[in-house]
């Protein structure tokens, strides 16, 4: 049984540590359960929207649905998060994304691809999730810990986006063993994977790490505390317009150039097995080094590892604008861009989560994630017709300019790091 709100608010250094460690275990958890059904869907979505369409210009848009999902849901579970703790708005984001699966093997049945884009709007749910668990395993982190325990949980991504890929021909096998539709299986894999994250989530997050965070504030989450919308956060705390804006351009940044990258290697003469290596050293660049930037945020301080984002990223543009044609030096810098993406996002989701005290932070995180994920879907729609115009290395180039905005924005303030504990 739960603590009641008193005993809650009694609580001790060392029992809060102890629910601190527990709650990031289990959000660490459902983080690999999550990136197996990412892992497995995003590549498979193409695959199957071409194969009932027939039409190859469709394939860039399960994944666009997949991320317009991610971004109309991050409110929705902020608020869910906000009234009724993390256990119950995690648990019902996996119950939504996992019918989202159900939705998508329909399509396959019925051969009716819209159907099929419906379905990965809704399990575009279980992205907005998983940036959730992010914000969530600092609920009851210090100023000391607040960039490693969040990045604990990034860190956990790695496992689940590996893995998840690797899930294709087993998939299939398991398709054609229960008689589903090709391109089907890894999507029921997904499924299990999102069900099991539901109990995970509701019977590991006992007591709500949230919960326990307001009651220990003294902060109740009823209307007085929600009137402050994620919008009127940023309006009024400009570190927090700073860290969101920072998030969201780095996003942008990440997502043009790597959605490019195949296109560019194709025309460069690359093999099919030489790209994947390529994305994979990228994807290895994202997530399996964000403890060391979430230790250096707490020790230096976020704007600091936000600096050395976006020198990565920089990085990455000159090595693709100086010899873009190597497939080694582009190999390089798609390591850069996702090690710039890693040490910026850690530092600026660090930021945001101490830019408000605990009543107004999942408001703001909802916020930040839905911005995050609308820069996604510009950078990989203007990604396209930019590389059209210029071509690769030119788009290197015109991406500087994030790296710019977010170096000023970030150098004009004079203010501390984090004004919240």
């Amino acid at each position: 049984m739960e603590a009641s709100s008193n005993e809650r608010n009694s609580l001790g250094d060392r029992e809060i540590t102890r629910i601190r460690r527990k709650s990031i275990s289990i959000l660490a958890a459902g983080q690999i359960l999550g990136g197996l059904g990412s892992g497995a869907t995003l590549t498979l979505g193409s695959l199957l929207i071409v194969d009932i369409s027939g039409l190859d210009e469709l394939a860039g848009m399960a994944a666009t649905m997949n991320t317009l999902g991610a971004a109309f849901m991050a409110l929705p579970l902020a608020v869910l998060a906000q009234k009724f703790g993390r256990r119950i708005s995690l648990s019902t984001g996996a119950l939504i994304a996992a019918s989202g699966v159900v939705i998508i093997i329909s399509s396959a049945f019925l051969r009716y691809w819209p159907l099929l884009l419906l379905g990965m709007l809704v399990l575009g749910t279980g992205s907005a999730m998983n940036l959730q668990s992010r914000f969530a395993a600092t609920d009851l982190s210090t100023k000391a810990t607040r960039g490693r325990d969040l990045s604990v949980v990034v860190w956990s991504t790695t496992v689940g986006a590996v893995i998840g890929p690797n899930l294709f021909e087993p998939g299939e096998e398991l398709a054609r063993f229960i008689s589903l539709p090709p391109f089907t299986g890894g999507f029921l894999i997904a499924m299990c994977a999102q069900l099991i994250g539901v109990f995970v989530y509701w019977l590991g997050l006992r007591p709500d790490p949230l919960q326990v965070a307001q009651h220990q504030a003294a902060v109740k989450a009823d209307n007085t505390q929600l009137r402050r919308r994620g919008w009127s956060i940023l309006k009024n705390t400009p570190i927090a317009r700073r860290a969101v804006l920072t998030v969201a351009l780095t996003h942008l940044y990440m997502v043009s150039l790597m959605s490019m990258t195949p296109i560019h290697m194709q025309h460069q003469g690359a093999s099919l097995t030489l790209i994947g290596i390529t994305i994979s050293i990228h994807v290895a660049g994202m997530y399996a080094l964000s403890p060391v930037f979430g230790w250096l945020t707490d020790k230096a301080g976020p704007r600091t590892i936000i600096f050395a984002g976006q020198a990565l990223l920089i990085t990455a543009s000159v090595l693709v604008w100086s010899n873009g044609q190597s497939h080694t030096v582009t190999t390089l810098a798609l390591l850069s861009l996702g090690l710039g993406w890693s040490a910026a996002t850690v530092a600026g989701a660090t930021m945001i989560t101490g830019a408000v005290g605990i009543a107004e932070r999942p408001q703001l995180q909802g916020t930040s994630d839905l911005c995050m994920n609308l820069a996604g879907v510009v950078g990989g729609l203007c990604a396209g017709p930019i590389l059209g115009a210029v071509g690769f290395q030119g788009l290197a180039v015109v991406l500087l300019i994030c790296a710019m905005v977010m170096i000023v924005v970030n150098l004009k303030s004079n203010s501390s790091n984090i004004v919240h504990g």
